[in-house]
């Protein structure tokens, strides 16, 4: 379970804060006793955001079993355009 940091107290532990968030798990700051920001560790951070994926990467992976997709242009002509 994430431990939450008032703003302030995450402050002013900045560094306990960050050290707790790389070894023992998310950390989540709150501002008025809303959640406002999730610290992670960077390996985390890397991990969730896939690091070093791109876009054509996903796509290429991405499961397409029974999927089709039919792309059709609009043959129509275009519209007068006076000049």
């Amino acid at each position: 379970m994430a431990a939450v940091w008032p703003l302030q107290e995450a402050k002013n532990k900045l560094s306990e804060l960050i050290d707790r968030a790389a070894k023992g798990g998310p950390q989540v700051v709150t501002r008025h006793g809303k959640r406002v920001a999730v610290i992670v560790s960077a390996q985390e951070f890397d991990r969730m955001r896939g690091a070093g994926s791109s876009l054509w990467q996903y796509l290429r992976t991405a499961p397409t079993k029974g999927l089709r997709l039919r792309i059709e242009r609009d043959r129509s002509p275009g519209r007068d355009v006076k000049l």
